[in-house]
C-alpha cells in the first residue's frame, strides 16, 4: 500500500505535468501571423539561423538550433555571453538571428543588439514578455508567455522553457514540411543513426566480395562445397558454371535435407542437391532492401550478381546486423 509521502510525490509530479501541458496548449493561440512572419524570414535566409540565449533559455536555444539543422534549416547556437567576446564574428549579413529570453531583458542578449542592428539582419525574439526591450527591438516577436511556472516557488524555468522548446519545434517542423524535406534528406545528416544506415547503406557497402565469397563449380562434390563453406563461414556457398554465372546455392538447410536422404557427401555432386532457383540481387540496391528480401523469403543469405548473372558478392543476415540495418 502506498504511504502518504509516496502519494504526495505522485501528486506533485502530476501537478507539474498538468501545469506544463496547459502552457503548451496555450501556444495554439500564438501560432498566428507573427509565427508565419518568422517562418518566412527563415525560409528566405541565405545564410544560417543563429540561435542564442543565456542560462536555461540558452540550453533550449541549443536544442532548437540542433533540431533546425537536422531538419533542413542550416542553424547553429551562439552563446550570448560569448557573443560579445568574439563569437559575434560568426554572424553574417546573410543570416537570421533567433534570440530566446523569457523576461526579454537578459543583459547579455541586450548587449549584442546594437551589433545585430549594424549588421542589419532579421531578428526574431522569443520571449514571455511582449513589452520587453528584446520584443520591441525584434523584426518579429514570438510570444511564449506562460500563466505560471511548474516550480512551486515560481523561480526555476519549467513551463516557460517547455513552451519555448515546443515553439521551436513548431518552427522547425513547419519549415521542414514547407521545404519538402524528406527521409532521405534526414538520413544524409544522420549517417551514424539507424535511419541513416537504412536509407544510405547499399548492398555493395556490406557484402563480401573477391576471395571472401564462397563458391564451387557445379560439377564439384558436396564434400568440396562443405570445405568451402567452412572456410568462408557464411553458412552457404554459391554454385557457379565456368563463366562464373550463378546456377544455384547450397546452404546448411540443403545439407540437412541431403543427410535425411542418406546421401554420401563424397559421391554426391553439388548440382544434384543445390537450390537451383536461388534468390539473387544486385549490388546497387539498399542494404535495407536486401534485408526485406530475406525476411519475405525467410532466408538468411543472398548472392549478389551483375547484369550477366555473374557472381560478385554474398551477404547474410549477420552482415546486416553488424551494419546496423536490423
Amino acid at each position: 500500500m502506498m504511504d502518504t509521502q509516496d502519494q504526495n510525490l505522485i501528486d506533485l509530479g502530476l501537478a507539474v505535468i498538468n501545469t506544463e501541458a496547459k502552457a503548451v496548449s496555450a501556444l495554439e493561440q500564438k501560432i498566428n501571423h507573427d509565427f508565419v512572419h518568422a517562418c518566412h524570414l527563415m525560409l528566405n535566409c541565405k545564410g544560417r539561423v543563429i540561435v542564442t540565449g543565456m542560462g536555461k533559455s540558452g540550453h533550449i536555444a541549443g536544442k532548437i538550433a540542433a533540431t533546425l539543422a537536422s531538419t533542413g534549416t542550416p542553424a547553429f547556437f551562439v552563446h550570448s555571453g560569448e557573443a560579445s567576446h568574439g563569437d559575434l564574428g560568426m554572424i553574417t549579413s546573410q543570416d537570421v538571428v533567433l534570440a530566446l529570453s523569457n523576461s526579454g531583458e537578459t543583459g547579455e542578449v541586450l548587449t549584442i543588439l546594437p551589433i545585430i542592428k549594424r549588421i542589419d539582419v532579421p531578428f526574431i525574439a522569443m520571449t514571455g514578455n511582449p513589452e520587453s526591450a528584446l520584443a520591441k527591438f525584434s523584426t518579429v516577436h514570438l510570444d511564449v508567455a506562460v500563466e505560471q511556472e511548474a516550480c512551486p516557488l515560481g523561480l526555476a524555468p519549467t513551463s516557460s522553457t517547455t513552451a519555448a522548446l515546443v515553439m521551436g519545434d513548431a518552427l522547425a517542423v513547419s519549415l521542414l514540411e514547407t521545404k519538402g524535406f524528406t527521409r532521405d534528406d534526414f538520413a544524409l545528416s544522420h549517417p551514424g543513426g539507424s535511419l541513416g544506415k537504412r536509407l544510405l547503406l547499399m548492398v555493395n557497402d556490406v557484402m563480401h566480395s573477391g576471395r571472401d565469397v564462397p563458391s564451387v563449380f557445379k560439377n564439384a562434390l558436396v564434400s568440396d562445397a562443405l570445405l568451402e563453406m567452412t572456410e568462408k563461414k557464411l553458412g552457404m556457398t554459391a554454385v557457379i558454371n565456368q563463366e562464373n554465372q550463378v546456377v544455384g546455392m547450397f546452404t546448411d538447410g540443403d545439407l540437412r535435407r541431403m543427410i535425411g536422404k542418406n546421401l554420401d557427401i563424397h559421391k554426391t555432386k553439388i548440382a544434384d542437391v543445390m537450390t537451383s532457383n536461388c534468390m539473387v540481387i544486385k549490388a546497387d540496391i539498399l542494404a535495407a532492401e536486401a534485408m526485406k528480401v530475406m525476411q519475405q523469403k525467410r532466408i538468411n543469405a543472398l548472392l549478389i550478381v551483375d547484369e550477366q548473372n555473374k557472381l560478385s558478392g554474398a551477404l547474410n543476415m549477420h552482415d546486416l546486423i553488424r551494419a546496423g540495418i536490423v
